[in-house]
């Protein structure tokens, strides 16, 4: 049931962002007068074979345009008469220019055609983030919360962070929210470091130039949490704990005669006791009591933590959460802008910062969270106008390098060379997706 949760928010995620994308070629190719053969959600042939298996799920002809869903799930595409592209060639437009066609147009408008797709893209990102910034507000948790210190994973291990340090300084400044140790400016940033208290000693613990690389290989996002005390929250029923007599409330403070203050701990000194009978020690209601669990083969009883940190709340306006999903919007094509030039720079690896269907998949995850869901469609949406911006030849960005060539040179590059810059653009973008969707979880599994 998990995968298809994933599959399903992947599938209306990218059919949203795909449509609307399309919609703003579409929009401004109809400002202009330009003819608009097809609209597809998805491809009515086997990309990027225009005459190959050629059927729709659904398509239906409105005036000028065939409107679709075509089979093939990799995108989707607006048949723009007189243009170059993926669904036709040069060849296809050996004839004299037409007043409706796409090549007939002024340079500036069929740059605005080409950006359409981006602008679009753009402004459904800053509609989400306002939007779930409107609803939701933000909930933080202040940095004195985390006084009982962190608990890092094998990335932050390998930072340098030990169990109960106390992150203090970011970059040698003071921090009010804790989520501040995860923003990307300073984890792919130049030079950046935390400052931690271990002890009685003052520790920097620097944050690695290549942090990009080992970050894409954690199934564990965050590299350091903080740490903190707990108490038993909802208790599953037919679980061991349920079995036990655990209930709500009680507080877990010994296992098998070992102290037990923080989760980490509890769940440690579970994995020591895996399959067997199991003394707790717990306090209900400030008395003593001392139960008896059959601790699972896996190291489980089988109940929910409930978080002892107070978290806050921030409640924004309509004027306030527009510039502030805006900021939201902006700062994702920030992030991917730095891994790129980290890429460049030989800081990251590409073959580790590039993911596709599956990787995407897993971050929407098995549960379907509606502001989870919202919050990494608008990420998506800025990630696909910031990729489509590239200047690749068979991306919005390629074209909208020749427009603008023309624009300054004042002549146009002919057909036949626009033909062959999108045959090696296609051919690139084939080999990115092939090493994507196949080559990469091949090598991962085989790894």
């Amino acid at each position: 049931m998990e995968i298809l949760v994933m599959a399903g928010q992947l599938l209306l995620g990218l059919s949203l962002l795909v449509g609307l994308h399309e919609f703003g070629h579409f929009a401004f190719a109809k400002l202009f007068k330009i003819r608009v053969d097809k609209f597809y959600i998805f491809f009515d042939f086997l990309f990027p074979l225009p005459a190959v298996m050629n059927f729709a799920l659904v398509k239906k002809k409105i005036g000028e345009t065939e409107y679709g869903i075509g089979w093939f799930p990799l995108g989707g595409y607006v048949q723009i008469h007189g243009m170059i592209d993926e669904t036709q060639d040069a060849d296809a437009l050996a004839g004299p220019p037409q007043p409706d066609e796409f090549r007939s147009k002024p340079a500036w408008q069929r740059l605005l055609v080409m950006l359409g797709g981006i602008i679009m893209n753009v402004l459904t990102g800053i509609v989400i983030f306002s939007a779930i910034t409107l609803h939701y507000g933000e909930n933080y948790l202040p940095a004195s919360e985390a006084r009982y210190g962190i608990l890092p994973n094998g990335l932050g291990r390998s930072m340098g962070f030990r169990t109960g340090d106390k992150i203090v300084k970011i970059n040698g400044r003071p921090f009010a929210e804790f989520d501040e140790v995860y923003k990307p400016d300073v984890l792919l940033g130049s030079h950046s470091y935390f400052t931690v208290e271990r002890g009685s000693q003052l520790v920097d613990v620097n944050v690695p130039a290549n942090f990009m690389d080992h970050f894409a290989q954690q199934q564990d996002s965050l590299f350091v949490r903080p740490r903190e005390p707990f108490t038993v929250g909802r208790v599953v029923a037919g679980n061991p704990a349920a079995e036990a007599g655990l209930k709500p409330g009680d507080h877990i403070v010994a296992i098998a005669g070992k102290p037990i203050q923080f989760f980490d701990e509890l769940q440690a000194a579970l994995v020591a006791n895996a399959g067997k009978k199991t003394a707790l020690a717990v306090e209900r209601d400030g008395q003593p009591l001392t139960l008896t669990a059959a601790v699972t083969a896996a190291g489980k009883l089988g109940f929910e933590p409930k978080p002892t940190m107070h978290f806050e709340q921030r409640q924004y306006s309509l004027a306030q959460a527009i510039p502030a999903g805006t900021s939201k919007a902006f700062g994702v094509i920030g992030l991917q802008g730095r891994a790129i030039a980290k890429i460049f720079r030989g800081e990251a690896k590409a073959s580790e910062s590039l993911g596709g269907p599956v990787e995407i998949a897993q971050q929407y995850g098995g549960q379907w969270d509606w502001q989870r869901f919202w919050g990494l469609t608008g990420g998506l949406s800025m990630v696909l106008a910031f990729m489509n911006l590239l200047p690749i030849p068979a991306l919005d960005g390629g074209h909208v390098v020749f427009l603008l060539y023309e624009m300054i040179a004042r002549r146009k590059p002919s057909d036949k060379f626009l033909g062959v810059a999108q045959q090696i653009g296609t051919v690139l973008i084939l080999m990115l997706m092939a090493y994507v969707i196949i080559l990469k979880p091949l090598l991962k599994a085989l790894h």
